[in-house]
C-alpha cells in the first residue's frame, strides 16, 4: 500500500515538468530528484504490509515512507494552488494581482526549500532499504513466513479435532454433503464450500470427512491442508505424500526433484483405478485447482474432490466443468448462533438473566461468525459474572480487545488473511470501508464514485474509470470480504456492508497506516494529522483550531448539531479531495466549499440547501456533485465551466395526496444553457428541459459519455431534436423519459436506431403506438411505461425480449383483457400491473413467466377475479394487490368461502392494502390488519414501489 502512495505521487509529479514552475530552477530541479527518488522507492516497495506485523524496525521504515510521500503529495498540491489567479481586469484587480505575485513567490521559496529538505529525507531513507530488503530475503521469507503458515496450520488443525459437543448447525449440512458424495452420476464430480474466514468450513467437511458411511463409500480418502504461499510443486508433492500415507506404502524415491509432470502422472496412476475422495482445504488460487485437477483421474468410479475456499470464483469454477455442487456457507441464524455462545461461555450452558442484554449485544458485533463467537466466549468465560461492568467494557470495546488479547490473535489471523491476499490497488478500497458506521449499508455507486475520487482506480486502456471500479468489486465479493445487502430486481447490488469484526480490525490497520481517523463521542481527541476524517453522530467540544493540513477527505454521519465547517475548521482545508455531507443538518450551502480547488466529490444529498452560488464553477476538479434529494432546482450559469464532472445527481420527490411511494411526483432541475460543455458526463438525471429551446436539447447529442439520462416535462414538439441528440449517446445503459404531464404525448417516432447496450428504460406519457426499436432491445432488463395510452395491447411486442426481468405498466391500454402466452417473458421476475381502468381480466398460459417471483396488481376496478393460471406460477413468492375491488378479495377468503384461495395457496406472502381513514391499511390473507403504511413492514413489502429511478 505504500507502493500505491508512491504510484499516485509519481502520476502527479508529472505535470509540473511542462508548467510554470520550471521557471523556478530550485523548485524545478527538487522536483525532478524527487521523481527519480521516488521511481527507485517505488521499485523497491512490494506491499509489505503482511509483514510489518512481524518486524518493527520495517514498520517505522515504511511509516517514513509513506509519510515522506504524503508531505510531498501536499508540497505539491500547495504549489499547483499557487497557479490559481485572478483573470478579472481592472486596475484594483491589478494591484491585488501584483500583491498575490509576491505572495506567491515568498510561498514557492517556502516550498522550495521544504521540498529539498524533503529530499534529504528520500536519501535517508533510501540509505536504510538495503538492510530492510536482505532482511525481507532471507529472514521474513525463508524463516517469519514459515513460522507463521506453520502457527496458522496449527490453528487451523485445531478445527479438525472439535468435539461434537462444541458444534452447532452442522447436522443439517452435514447430511447434504453426505448425499452429494455418496450418490448421483459416475462421474467425477467437485463439491466446492465457499465462504468468508471464520465461518467453519473445515470444520463441517472435515465432519462430513469422518463420517463412517463416506469411509465405507470410498476406497481411498486423502485431506490437504493447503498453505496460502503454496507453490504447484509444493501442492503436488504434498498429494502424493497424503496418497502413499493412505495406501501405506512408502514415498517414491527422488520426490523433491520430480517435476510437476511426473508428479501429476504418479498420482494419476495411484487413483485411476479407485473410488477416491480428496479434500483440498482452504485453497486460495485458481493456479492451485489448475495443478491438480488433471492430476485427479475422471475413472467413472463415482470419485469425488471437495474444495473449501474463500472465494467465490474458484468455487464456481472447479465445481462447473464437473456439474458440480457450490455451497455458500452462511453465518449461523440467530437462534444456533445464541445456543453456542452459551455453551462456550457458561459451564451450564445458561446465561444469567442480568446478563442476557449485555451477552446479546456481544452476539451481535459477532454477526453469526463461528470463529468470533468462540474466541469471545474464551475471553468471557473466564470474567466474573458478577463483574457486569467488565462485561459491558468489553462490549463497548470489541477493536481495543482485538488488538491487545492475545486470546483473540487467531480471530484477528483468521479474517486478516484474506485483507493480506489483496492485491495492492485493492487494499485501498476495503481500507476504505472503515470510515462508514457500524452496520451501514453502503450504496454501491457512492463506494464507487468515493473510490475514484480517491485516485484508487487504476485506468485500463479502453475502459472508463467506473468499469474498473466495479471489477474491483466484484473482486471483492468474491473474496467474500463485503457483502451484497441489496440487490435490484434485476440482479444489481444496490447496497453493500461489511462485517462488523471484520470491520474493527480494518479500522486498527487504518488508524496504524494513517489511512483515516473516526471521531466518535465530543470528548474524543482529535486526530493531529490524518488523511481522512470521519465524524459519527456528534461534533466535538469547543471550536479552537484543527490542524488538518494533511486532510484530503471528510465525511460526516448522524450528525444532528447546527454545522458550521468555518467554525469546526477555522485554520480550512485547501487541499480536500471528498466532502460528503450527506443527511448533515445543512441550510446554505458553505461558500468555503468553492475554495477547495482540489476537491473531487462534494455530496449534499438530503440536506436542506436550496441555491448553488455562482463561484461552484471554481471547482475545476470536481468529478461527481451529488445534490439528490436536497431541495435544489437550478444551477448558475458557471456550472458549465466543470468541464471534469462526470456524475450530476439532482432530485427530489413532490408528495401528492393518497399517494403511495411510486406515485411520487419527481422534481430535477431547470436545464441551462451551453450544458454542452460538460462532456465529461456520464449521469445526468433529471433535467427539466419544458422552457429550454431545441437547440439546448441539441446540445444534449455532445454528451458521449452518457450511461444514465432523466429527462423530465419534454415537449412533444421536440421529440425530433430530442431523438436526434439520443441517437448519438451510443454509451447509454438507463434513460428516463417523462413528459409535461399525464395527458401529454412523448414523440418517439423519429428515434429509428436502438441502442444495443440500453438496459433500463422508462417512459412516462402519451405513446398511442409503442416504439418500433423496443423489441430489439436485447440488453433490456426493466421497462417501465406510464400513461401510454397505447391502442393495441403492449404484451405481444415485448414478450419475447430475451432479458428482460422486470416489467411495470401503468394506465398503459384500455383493453379488457391481458393474456400472457406460453414460452414468453421467460426471464421476467417482477410484473407490476397499474390503473387498467378497462381491464376485466388476466390470464397467464401454462409454461408464461416461469422465473416470476413478484406480482403487483394495483387500481384495477373492474378487475374481480386474481389472474386466471396463476397456480401455475410456481416461483412467485409475493403477490400483491393495491386498491383493489372488494369482491376480488372475497374470492380469496381462506376459510372457504373464496373459490380462488386454492389458486394462491403456494405464494408465500400475499397482501392486500387499502386507503382507509386517511391512510394505507396492510392486511394479509388471514384478513388481520398487519400495519399502517407508515410502519417498517409496508416499507419492506413495498418497497419496490420507489421504482422511478434511472
Amino acid at each position: 500500500m505504500a507502493e500505491r502512495a508512491v504510484n499516485y505521487l509519481l502520476e502527479k509529479l508529472m505535470p509540473f515538468f511542462e508548467s510554470e514552475f520550471k521557471l523556478f530552477t530550485r523548485v524545478g530541479e527538487d522536483v525532478e530528484h524527487q521523481k527519480d527518488r521516488l521511481e527507485l522507492i517505488r521499485s523497491l516497495l512490494r506491499d509489505p504490509d503482511d509483514l510489518e506485523d512481524g518486524d518493527e524496525e520495517l514498520k517505522i521504515w515504511v511509516r517514513q515512507v509513506r509519510d515522506a510521500v504524503h508531505e510531498t503529495e501536499d508540497l505539491l498540491d500547495e504549489l499547483e494552488l499557487l497557479q490559481i489567479h485572478n483573470h478579472s481586469d481592472g486596475f484594483s484587480v491589478s494591484l491585488r494581482k501584483i500583491s498575490c505575485c509576491i505572495r506567491n513567490m515568498k510561498a514557492r521559496y517556502r516550498i522550495a526549500s521544504e521540498l529539498k529538505d524533503m529530499d534529504c529525507r528520500m536519501r535517508n531513507i533510501l540509505s536504510e532499504h538495503r538492510r530492510f530488503i536482505s532482511r525481507y530475503e532471507a529472514s521474513v521469507h525463508a524463516s517469519n513466513s514459515i513460522s507463521a503458515d506453520n502457527t496458522w496450520n496449527d490453528q487451523r488443525g485445531d478445527a479438525l479435532l472439535l468435539d461434537n459437543n462444541d458444534l452447532v448447525g452442522i447436522g443439517r449440512r452435514k447430511n447434504k454433503f453426505i448425499q452429494w458424495l455418496v450418490t448421483g452420476c459416475s462421474s467425477r464430480r467437485v463439491i466446492s464450500v465457499t465462504g468468508m474466514g471464520g465461518l467453519g468450513k473445515t470444520t463441517l467437511v472435515k465432519k462430513v470427512y469422518d463420517d463412517p458411511e463416506v469411509k465405507r463409500h470410498f476406497k481411498t480418502c486423502v485431506w490437504i491442508t493447503v498453505s496460502q504461499s503454496s507453490s504447484t510443486e509444493e501442492l503436488l508433492k504434498d498429494t502424493v505424500e497424503q496418497l502413499f500415507y493412505e495406501i501405506r506404502q512408502p514415498v517414491p524415491r527422488g520426490l523433491e526433484s520430480m517435476s510437476t509432470v511426473k508428479l501429476k502422472g504418479i498420482i494419476k496412476k495411484l487413483l485411476e483405478r479407485r473410488r477416491y475422495l480428496v479434500v483440498f482445504d482452504d485453497m486460495w488460487h485458481m493456479y492451485e485447482w489448475e495443478a491438480v485437477k488433471y492430476a485427479l483421474p475422471n475413472n467413472n468410479c463415482s470419485s469425488r474432490i471437495m474444495i473449501t475456499t474463500r472465494k467465490t470464483d474458484l468455487a464456481y469454477m472447479s465445481s462447473f466443468e464437473s456439474k458440480g455442487k457450490v455451497y455458500n456457507m452462511q453465518c449461523l441464524p440467530e437462534e444456533e448462533a445464541w445456543d453456542l455462545f452459551c455453551r462456550k461461555t457458561f459451564p451450564d450452558h445458561s446465561c444469567p438473566s442480568y446478563l442476557v442484554c449485555i451477552c446479546k449485544s456481544i452476539l451481535r458485533k459477532c454477526e453469526g461468525l463461528p470463529l468470533a463467537i468462540v474466541a469471545l466466549s474464551g475471553i468471557l468465560a473466564t470474567k466474573d459474572r458478577c463483574a457486569i461492568d467488565e462485561w459491558d467494557m468489553i462490549c463497548r470495546s470489541i477493536g481495543a480487545e482485538i488488538q491487545g488479547n492475545d486470546k483473540l490473535d487467531n480471530l484477528k489471523k483468521v479474517l486478516g488473511l484474506s485483507f493480506s491476499d489483496l492485491p495492492h490497488q485493492l487494499k485501498h478500497c476495503i481500507l476504505y470501508l472503515s470510515i462508514f458506521p457500524e452496520a451501514y449499508l453502503i450504496k454501491r455507486m457512492r463506494l464507487i464514485r468515493l473510490w475514484i475520487a480517491e485516485g484508487f482506480i487504476e485506468a485500463k486502456e479502453g475502459r472508463t474509470v467506473e468499469e474498473v471500479a466495479e471489477d474491483y468489486l466484484k473482486e471483492l465479493l468474491n473474496r467474500n470480504l463485503i457483502q451484497v445487502a441489496k440487490t435490484t430486481s434485476d440482479g444489481r447490488v444496490k447496497t453493500l456492508r461489511i462485517h462488523a469484526l471484520l470491520r474493527e480490525i480494518l479500522i486498527l490497520k487504518s488508524k496504524d497506516q494513517n489511512f483515516a481517523a473516526i471521531v466518535k463521542e465530543k470528548s474524543a481527541a482529535w486526530p493531529e494529522r490524518t488523511r481522512r476524517l470521519s465524524v459519527f453522530s456528534s461534533l466535538p467540544k469547543g471550536q479552537h483550531q484543527r490542524s488538518v493540513s494533511q486532510l484530503r477527505s471528510l465525511f460526516m454521519f448522524g450528525v444532528a448539531e447546527k454545522l458550521s465547517l468555518h467554525k469546526l475548521f477555522p485554520g480550512g482545508f485547501r487541499l480536500l479531495n471528498v466532502l460528503d455531507l450527506e443527511k448533515a443538518p445543512l441550510r446554505k450551502f458553505p461558500v468555503q466549499i468553492t475554495n477547495l480547488y482540489h476537491l473531487k466529490y462534494l455530496s449534499l444529498r438530503k440536506t436542506e440547501v436550496k441555491i448553488i452560488p455562482s463561484c461552484i464553477g471554481k471547482l475545476q476538479k470536481l468529478e461527481t456533485l451529488d445534490v439528490k434529494y436536497s431541495s435544489v432546482t437550478e444551477f448558475p450559469a458557471d456550472i458549465t465551466n466543470l468541464h471534469k464532472l462526470r456524475h450530476l445527481l439532482v432530485y427530489h420527490h413532490r408528495s401528492k395526496v393518497r399517494s403511495y411511494a411510486k406515485f411520487h411526483s419527481k422534481c430535477g432541475f431547470k436545464a441551462f444553457h451551453e450544458i454542452g460543455n460538460l462532456q465529461s458526463l456520464q449521469k445526468l438525471c433529471f433535467i427539466e428541459v419544458d422552457q429550454c429551446s431545441s437547440t439546448t436539447i441539441k446540445q444534449l447529442e455532445g454528451l458521449t459519455q452518457l450511461r444514465k439520462l432523466g429527462i423530465l416535462k419534454l415537449r412533444e414538439e421536440d421529440g425530433r431534436a430530442f431523438c436526434s441528440s439520443i441517437e448519438r449517446l451510443t454509451n447509454l445503459r438507463a434513460l428516463s423519459v417523462t413528459s409535461e404531464g399525464k395527458n401529454k404525448a412523448i414523440d418517439l417516432r423519429f428515434l429509428s436506431s436502438p441502442h444495443p447496450f440500453l438496459q433500463r428504460l422508462y417512459l412516462s406519457g402519451h405513446l398511442d403506438e409503442l416504439p418500433k426499436w423496443i423489441p430489439s432491445l436485447h440488453s433490456l432488463v426493466k421497462l417501465f411505461l406510464k400513461w401510454s395510452n397505447l391502442k393495441h395491447d403492449p404484451l405481444v411486442y415485448l414478450q419475447d425480449l430475451p432479458n428482460l426481468a422486470h416489467l411495470e405498466l401503468l394506465q398503459v391500454c384500455d383493453g379488457h383483457i391481458l393474456c400472457f402466452k406460453s414460452g414468453k417473458f421467460k426471464k421476467l421476475k417482477v410484473l407490476g400491473l397499474d390503473k387498467f381502468d378497462e381491464l376485466r381480466q388476466v390470464n397467464v398460459e401454462e409454461g408464461a413467466m416461469p422465473c416470476l417471483e413478484k406480482l403487483i396488481i394495483q387500481r384495477c376496478r373492474l378487475l374481480k377475479n386474481v389472474p386466471s393460471g396463476i397456480q401455475y406460477l410456481t416461483k412467485l413468492k409475493v403477490l400483491e394487490f393495491f386498491d383493489m375491488p372488494d369482491e376480488l378479495i372475497m374470492t380469496l377468503y381462506p376459510d372457504g368461502r373464496g373459490e380462488d384461495h386454492w389458486k394462491i395457496a403456494h405464494i408465500p406472502e400475499v397482501y392486500f392494502t387499502y386507503w382507509r381513514d386517511g391512510g394505507w391499511d396492510v392486511y394479509t390473507l388471514e384478513g388481520f390488519k398487519e400495519s399502517s403504511p407508515r410502519s417498517g413492514i409496508v416499507m419492506r413489502s413495498h418497497e419496490h414501489r420507489n421504482l422511478w429511478k434511472v
